[in-house]
């Protein structure tokens, strides 16, 4: 089996199923942006790699940028009501209370930049992860919060998914 064959297994099998596409990749999102599970698992090369694949096979960009951005939106989301609830508690919690460094460089650029911080550490590795828990902990104003939650969310997903789209485009035709 050569490579080729390999890639057009992968490609048809994606199109036979291509209706799952958002939901999966709303859940790696899920996944990517969650204050506990980011952590263990980083999935951002794997999320670019499936733009790719999905652009290949002809999947709806805007349908997989949609579940992306759902599933960003809904973790962040829910690390910020964490914070809320628990406070400085939830540093406690593994995986986050191996990196306290990461604590603390979360919630320095939370104080510097504050709903500017919820949008920009979005784009930030380990601190996408961070942030709405630490924003949820310091009490930002929820409105404040999801604004800045919905508008990276969505400027996230697009910037994960679109080179992908584009390589596969520009690759394929």
């Amino acid at each position: 089996m050569n490579l080729e064959s390999i890639t057009n297994t992968v490609i048809e099998f994606i199109r036979a199923h291509q209706a799952y596409a958002p939901l999966l990749v709303g859940l790696m999102t899920f996944g990517e942006s969650f204050a506990f599970i980011s952590l263990i698992l980083p999935m951002i090369t794997i999320l670019v790699a499936v733009g790719i694949a999905l652009a290949a096979a002809d999947v709806s960009f805007w349908q997989v940028w949609l579940g992306a951005a759902t599933g960003a939106f809904l973790s962040a989301w829910l690390s910020y009501e964490i914070g809320r609830k628990v406070k400085k508690r939830a540093y406690g919690i593994w995986p986050l209370s191996r990196r306290p460094d990461l604590i603390e460089k979360g919630e320095r650029f939370f104080l510097r930049f504050g709903p500017w911080a919820v949008f920009l550490g979005r784009f930030f590795g380990p601190t996408r992860a961070v942030l709405p828990l630490v924003a949820g902990i310091f009490l930002m104003p929820r409105v404040l919060f999801q604004a800045a939650n919905m508008a990276s969310a969505s400027v996230w997903s697009f910037a994960l998914l679109a080179p992908g789209t584009v390589l596969a485009h520009s690759l394929l035709w």
